[in-house]
């Protein structure tokens, strides 16, 4: 997604002559970095994709990546192919407005790219030895920590990007923090230290009149704790919890379907025929496995 624009389309200019249609090369990759030349040509080119700036971009590049891992999580091909294409589309669309800016153009990008994966793969493209792949993850993570101070990133969090879904960062964070030695040494001090959150939030929570900010917080402390316990436990906690939407999901139009076949509007039942039908779907589940 790119805006209310097709990308297929290099102009929506409907005075004077026509846009000439863009010229195939037999070389895929090239026509498309020409085709967002085309859609960024002042005067020809498309309005919306003119005003854009990385700003305003961004959001979109991270949709598209989100997208990617929808198509994957249900196995639809056809639609991981359209979606990897809108995905680099965000990277073609960034380096143009680079070029322009003079900063650097999408060969730049991919020649940075080979050199970096070169480097990181000296047992490959080198003489190194490495024998198994959590010994290439702890090769590989020495030379980022190596790239980083070569940054002046030399504090043991820095380099974890902002712009991350704020759970895939907590468990990035703690993961930083426990390779120089603050972690908790199994999950079961994680649980305890998470009866001890939730202990706190039911407190902030109980006041005869909660403080908005603190029970935010403390609802914050309790995320950040569920995240390292999903480390220890070795859960990603971003695959946990899209499979927890989809759990609900799943349950939640499986009630209105009861509901329906019973000739009730879900939301005119009391919430315990709600709750009754909530069970009577899960007794299904079970059965059905």
């Amino acid at each position: 997604m790119t805006g209310p624009v097709d990308p297929q389309s290099p102009s929506d200019r409907t005075d004077g002559p026509g846009p000439a249609p863009l010229p195939r090369t037999g070389r895929p990759f090239e026509d498309l970095v020409e085709l967002m030349a085309r859609l960024r040509t002042p005067g020809s080119g498309c309005p919306w994709d003119l005003e854009q700036t990385f700003e305003t971009i961004s959001r979109h590049t991270i949709e598209e990546a989100y997208e990617v891992a929808d198509a994957i999580s249900r196995r639809d091909m056809a639609d991981l192919r359209g979606e990897l294409g809108d995905l680099l589309f965000q990277t073609i669309f960034h380096s143009r407005m680079a070029e322009e800016a003079g900063a650097f153009s999408i060969g730049d990008v991919i020649a940075g790219l080979v050199d970096k994966m070169e480097a990181r793969h000296p047992h490959v493209f080198g003489d190194a030895r490495i024998e198994s792949a959590d010994d290439q993850t702890s090769a590989w993570e020495a030379m980022k920590a190596a790239e980083r101070a070569s940054r002046r990133q030399t504090g043991a969090l820095d380099g974890v990007a902002l712009g991350l879904p704020a759970l895939m960062r907590a468990e990035k964070l703690a993961k930083r923090a426990a390779r120089v030695g603050f972690d908790w040494p199994d999950a079961a001090q994680v649980l305890d230290k998470l009866d001890e959150e939730v202990a706190e939030l039911k407190e902030a929570a109980g006041l005869e009149r909660p403080d908005p900010a603190h029970v935010a917080e403390e609802l914050g402390d309790i995320l950040f704790v569920i995240a390292n316990l999903c480390r220890k436990l070795g859960v990603d906690a971003e695959g946990a919890l899209r499979g927890a939407n989809d759990k609900f999901t799943r349950r939640f139009s499986g009630m209105e379907a009861l509901a329906e076949v019973s000739g009730r509007r879900f939301e005119d039942l009391t919430l315990a025929e709600q709750e009754a039908l909530w069970t009577q779907v899960k007794v299904q589940e079970r059965s059905s496995r």
